[in-house]
């Protein structure tokens, strides 16, 4: 099987740094993206500028590939927006990967060849096989030696209601609601927010900047109403560390955010639990909690309660999830979020990324699963350690080489929702993965910020 190539899925900022750490190994590798771009999740959301400073963004076995096609590294201690990271640096190290990037084809299944997830006769002796679907709509499969799942949590957002499952009326009225930040600077999407009554469910960063963002237009467009509405009973420390955070962007956003509410830009609601959506006469909708306590005329609802790894294509191969979080089981307890306020987590890597089926690894975010508290440089690492694992290297795959920044203050305790990405684009600052400077990781606790 050595002669397969390793297949990665998702030509996001993890599966394009593992493509680069496994070629810089001499190690066939091949990149299946079902968008048309590379890094077209982080396009979805190009008006959102980073926490992370370039530095912190950029996979060093990326940085050498691309120095040698004469690419011009963006300042290093600048902050990207995700339209900033995805053309300036996911797609010319697309372009410098070359063929072994292929586009507008998805990964719809992976198997072991002629095993279903029930056989172990001869199970470990056989390639994978990786079932795809192409832009035209045909389909194949290829066999590979490895799989590394680096798609994401993006396609996969929580929904309004509760319990983890849509509100009953989630889906009749899907048209009201949008469950990414909206892009106020599109004349379009303004239009469709400007003079409404909008309901921000969440109380995480991405929360927060749709908070400032919505309360900027409130200001300028007269009649526009904002609902900020939480589960937990109070906000409490959801505007994070304000001065006394390290990471400055992060603290000015929610310093942004709480004055937006002192102004009374915003009428914050707290301990609702929706359950359910319904119509009104005026042609709005009316959110029902759990006790039945109601939000009336409401026009738009923006939904950030988090995401959730797909996992539907990966049934026929044996994974080894943590109930609760949906992360490697050596993972998981390093990162829950109802432990951890902030996600403190040992630097790691092969280790804590292995399942039952050998050389299958689930990178990046969505290795994470459901716990919210990511970062790129993590992803990184993650994938460092895989390579060296594959080309049998096992004392660099052990070898701890994360360097992160000091992170500060954190959000508090609860559950947090953002993507890698989340924060205001007008704040200027340290951020997700930035911060004054980087500091050198032992193998030693470690605290994330949260995204």
């Amino acid at each position: 099987m050595n002669g397969l190539p390793v297949v990665v899925v998702g030509a996001g900022p993890i599966g394009l740094a593992a493509a680069a750490q496994l070629r810089e190994r001499d190690l066939p590798v091949v990149v299946f993206e079902r968008g048309p771009v590379a890094g077209h999740a982080v396009g979805q959301w190009n008006h959102v500028r980073l926490f992370s400073r370039w530095v912190e963004l950029i996979d060093p076995a990326a940085r050498r590939l691309l120095d040698t096609t004469g690419w011009t590294a963006p300042d290093e201690h600048t902050y990207p927006t995700g339209r900033d990271w995805a053309g300036e640096y996911l797609q010319p190290l697309a372009t410098a990967l070359g063929d072994i990037v292929a586009l507008d084809t998805e990964v719809v299944g992976v198997a072991r060849r002629g095993r279903d997830l029930v056989v172990d006769a001869g199970r470990g002796d056989e390639p994978f096989t990786v079932h795809l679907r192409r832009g035209d709509g045909n389909e194949e499969r290829i066999l590979a030696r490895a799989v590394i799942d680096a798609s994401g949590t993006w396609t996969g957002p929580n929904p309004l209601g509760a319990d983890g499952l849509p509100a009953v009326g989630e889906h009749t009225f899907a048209d009201r609601i949008a469950y990414r930040v909206p892009d106020l600077d599109d004349p379009h999407v303004r239009a469709t927010y400007a003079g409404r009554h909008t309901v921000i469910a969440g109380s995480g960063h991405s929360a927060l900047t749709a908070i400032v963002a919505l309360a900027g237009l409130a200001e300028d467009a007269p009649g526009t109403r904002i609902t900020w509405v939480l589960r937990r009973g109070e906000v409490g420390a959801t505007y994070g560390g304000g001065d006394a955070d390290q990471l400055p962007a992060r603290g000015a956003l929610g310093q942004r955010a709480k004055t937006a509410v002192d102004a009374g830009l915003l009428q914050v609601v707290t301990g609702f639990r929706t359950t359910r959506i319904e119509p009104t006469d005026n042609g709005r909708v009316a959110l029902i909690s759990d006790t039945g306590a109601r939000l009336e005329d409401v026009d738009r609802v923006v939904v950030s309660t988090g995401f959730r790894p797909d996992l539907s294509w990966l049934s026929e191969v044996r994974l080894g999830l943590d109930p609760v979080l949906q992360a490697p089981v050596q993972l998981a307890p390093l990162i829950d979020p109802n432990v951890h306020s902030c996600g403190t987590v040992y630097p790691h890597g092969v280790a804590e990324l292995t399942h039952p089926e050998p050389n299958l690894y689930l990178a990046g975010m969505k290795s994470y699963g459901r716990a919210p508290t990511f970062l790129a440089m993590t992803g990184y690492e993650q994938v460092r350690s895989i390579a060296a694992a594959l080309a049998g290297d096992h004392e660099a795959a052990a070898r701890v080489e994360l360097t992160l920044p000091e992170t500060g203050v954190c959000g508090g305790a609860g559950v947090f929702d953002d993507p890698n990405a989340a924060t205001d684009p007008a704040a200027s600052g340290g951020g997700c993965c930035g911060g004054s400077a980087p500091a050198a990781i032992e193998p030693q606790l470690i605290t994330l910020s949260v995204r």
